[in-house]
């Protein structure tokens, strides 16, 4: 009889534990359902930087932490529709300044030439600014389209191991004509050695024919240098100028997609071209930055990964 009575002790003290411990676990379970639903509530009402906090052991935890990964998702896309919005604003102004000024321009000097109200001397140099407008804006559609494609991912990669010194060489030989009818001096200072790295060679012509051609065409410069030089596993192609330079404020914002505000340089630019610098050189994993003082000119720095 003992014994019964010392069992039922033990099994009704169990019973009270058990009970004890469901008790706080279920309180502890509403509490935390309660901090679940007030914190999606917060990121319901726009606050999408919060998070639930819970510990690992806790039975919600699992739900928890996939309801973070997709308020994560959630906030990451709503800054990237937020960007897109931004970048067609800047677009549709760019659109409006690139394409609407030149091509009222060209209308007018075609509409006076069909109407006959210029002399037959006028008549050629209206045509002729007339081509040089059109080609601005071909030039202008051609880099736009380019930029869409990379955006897009449409744009397709063939890396291959590539000798960049001799490929470098190849590209500047054909500049050397325009920088001479340019009246503009130039240094390369490229090594024997051979350097060997993985890229897509098509998209390294265009980098380095588009910085070329930017100073060419907006510093103002008379002298360009363009140095390559290997470091350990790395090599840098620096690309110099002796123009007018970047004025300091727009320094940081040079490499922005339609980015227009270098005031020191000519303003023909569309603010694509550095730009799709940037994006192509980061596509081939690598880097690209820029020094500048007005009036000091200015100087590219492209870093690449060496294979050997």
């Amino acid at each position: 009889m003992d014994i019964l009575i010392a069992l039922f002790i033990i099994a009704f003290v169990g019973s009270l534990v058990l009970n004890l411990i469901l008790g706080i676990k279920v309180n502890r379970f509403k509490h935390q359902i309660h901090h679940i639903s007030h914190v999606l509530s917060d990121i319901e009402q726009g606050n999408s930087k919060r998070r639930i906090l819970v510990q690992n052991r806790e039975l919600v935890a699992p739900l928890a932490f996939k309801m973070n990964e997709i308020v994560y998702y959630y906030d990451h896309q709503l800054a990237i529709l937020k960007q897109n919005e931004e970048l067609n604003k800047q677009l549709m102004t760019s659109l409006s300044h690139d394409v609407r000024t030149p091509l009222t321009t060209l209308m007018g000097y075609l509409h006076a030439v069909k109407k006959g109200v210029v002399t037959a001397q006028e008549k050629d140099t209206y045509i002729a600014i007339a081509c040089r407008k059109a080609g601005d804006l071909k030039e202008y559609t051609d880099k736009l389209f380019e930029w869409f494609k990379i955006q897009s991912d449409d744009y397709v990669f063939s890396f291959e191991e590539t000798e960049m010194t001799e490929m470098t060489r190849n590209i500047l030989i054909d500049w050397i004509p325009i920088f001479e009818e340019a009246n503009v001096d130039y240094d390369f200072d490229i090594p024997e050695q051979k350097i060997l790295t993985t890229i897509d060679r098509e998209s390294y012509r265009r980098v380095i024919n588009n910085l070329v051609q930017n100073i060419v065409t907006h510093s103002h410069a008379t002298k360009i240098c363009l140095t390559v030089k290997k470091q350990s596993d790395r090599f840098t192609i620096r690309i110099k100028d002796n123009g007018v330079g970047i004025a300091p404020e727009d320094l940081p914002h040079i490499f922005e997609n339609l980015y227009t505000g270098d005031r020191s340089r000519s303003n023909k630019g569309s603010g694509l071209g550095l730009a799709i610098v940037q994006q192509l050189i980061q596509k081939m994993m690598g880097s690209i930055s820029v020094q500048s003082e007005p009036n000091k000119g200015a100087a590219f720095f492209i870093s690449f990964q060496a294979t050997s």
